[in-house]
């Protein structure tokens, strides 16, 4: 994982968060996946494999992870 400071284009928030912040997901992307804080926009993202992104979705998806 690395977190990464710039801009971006491409950003995709999940249909489930509404009008609320969440976070947002650049994607699809050939090197990492850039993951951010919808609210702070032009602030640092943090980066992931894809592998590792999608094995973490798929825990989230599955309830691997549990609920906070």
């Amino acid at each position: 994982m690395a977190i990464r400071q710039g801009r971006t284009t491409g950003w995709v928030k999940s249909s489930y968060s509404g009008a609320n912040a969440c976070v947002e997901v650049r994607s699809p992307v050939r090197a990492s996946v850039a993951v951010r804080d919808s609210k702070d926009p032009k602030g640092p993202f943090l980066a992931f494999a894809p592998a590792s992104w999608t094995s973490f979705v798929g825990a989230v998806d599955g309830g691997a992870l549990g609920r906070a």
